[in-house]
């Protein structure tokens, strides 16, 4: 662990973090599932004593995790554990141990955490047949700065309470959130359908995951909330903020009633929540104009814009720099019009999710590739869409 140092990104004044968490078995489940992680990463104090229930928040940030395990039996309840253990170990070797403390690292170290998360799990399942196909969801947030950055996979959700209206601020990946993204159900068809507990991301059953990475500008006063969908399945979203706000600043009496509310509704799963308030002089106050919502995080290398740029807007390359390059750049001056590369670096665009896209043909000399962001993404969103259609019909049948 490094010594705790000033922080520059606090040097406007002291941020203090104010949570509590709780856990409950629900009223039908014979056992709990659920695992949820609170924890200051600049001492690795991960208890849930008075020390961390009201810290400052250090250099190295905090973390806030739940996890709602599937499986059956005692699987879902391993692989939640295993999500917690192993994101608070990786967050632990790859960032609070680390020299480097850019927001961007504690982004990318979360994702990197929760997808080592998943190949530990997918190992487990592997090694214990019995286990196989066990897996759990899982709502990440770690805040540093002024800053709040959230991995999602799964359904458990995170909202967010300004000037006492929440609102979901992690997008379900789940089929229920496709068909709405589709058009097909309206967001109250969704609550009650029959399929609205099908997923389509987990921790453990694949190799590989797909992490959902959003981030939000926390203000003075501002609530975070995160659940399973034990809790958010049972109420609808101002419950959630009316219930909090009475209880303030009591979130250990507000943890409380949120979980008697899921359980007077009928309590079909296990049900966790955090609730974690932010003060301090060194935020800013709520201003009323700063939105509240689902937010993709983009570092800087995805946010630098591109322009385009022809074969003819090109020098022709000297030969100095063809032979620096080892004759593996391609000349602005070949026929075939394609703009020259440098030392042999791949012209590959790369998506958010970090899959390589084709190389586009070449296009006859004076002529340009007009295929834009837009066009494709279009083209993916009707495929994706024709795809869930697809399977939803067919199950129906």
């Amino acid at each position: 662990m490094l010594p705790v140092t000033e922080n520059p990104l606090h040097s406007g004044g002291l941020v203090r973090v104010h949570v509590f968490g709780k856990t409950d078995v629900g009223r039908t489940r014979e056992h709990n599932e659920d695992a949820f992680l609170v924890a200051d990463l600049t001492t690795m104090d991960s208890s849930l004593g008075p020390q961390v229930q009201d810290h400052p928040l250090g250099d190295r940030g905090t973390l806030f995790m739940v996890a709602d395990g599937m499986g059956g039996a005692a699987a879902g309840e391993i692989a939640s554990a295993i999500a917690t253990e192993v994101v608070l170990s990786e967050l632990d070797s790859k960032w609070c141990r680390s020299g480097i403390s850019d927001p961007e690292t504690f982004a990318v170290a979360i994702k990197a955490a929760t997808e080592a998360a998943n190949s530990r799990i997918h190992r487990y399942a592997a090694e214990h047949p019995e286990n196989r196909g066990m897996g759990t969801t899982a709502t990440i947030a770690g805040m540093l700065g002024d800053t709040l950055y959230l991995a999602q996979v799964g359904d458990s959700r995170g909202y967010f309470i300004r000037d006492g209206v929440a609102q979901q601020i992690t997008k379900d990946q789940s089929l229920m959130q496709k068909l709405i993204e589709a058009g097909e159900l309206t967001p109250e068809e969704a609550e009650v359908s029959d399929r609205r507990n099908i997923i389509l991301q987990a921790l453990g059953p694949e190799s590989t995951v797909r992490v959902d990475l959003t981030h939000q500008q926390v203000r003075r006063g501002d609530i975070l909330v995160l659940c399973s969908d034990g809790l958010s399945g049972q109420m609808h979203t101002p419950d959630i903020a009316r219930i909090v706000t009475a209880r303030l600043p009591d979130l250990e009496g507000a943890c409380t009633d949120l979980i008697a509310l899921a359980n007077e509704n009928g309590g079909p799963d296990n049900i966790t929540v955090i609730v974690a308030q932010f003060d301090g002089e060194g935020l800013s106050h709520s201003d009323g104009i700063a939105l509240v919502g689902h937010r993709v995080y983009t570092g800087e290398m995805d946010a630098r814009p591109t322009i385009r740029v022809s074969a003819s807007d090109l020098p022709p390359e000297t030969d100095e720099e063809r032979r620096a390059s080892g004759g593996a750049a391609v000349s602005s001056t070949s026929p075939s019009g394609v703009p020259a590369t440098t030392g042999g670096r791949s012209d590959i665009p790369i998506t958010r999710e970090g899959a390589s896209q084709p190389r586009p043909a070449a296009t006859p000399a004076g002529q340009e590739a007009r295929v834009s962001v837009g066009v494709l993404r279009l083209l993916f969103g009707v495929i994706a869409a024709a795809v869930v259609l697809w399977i939803f019909f067919r199950n129906r049948g």
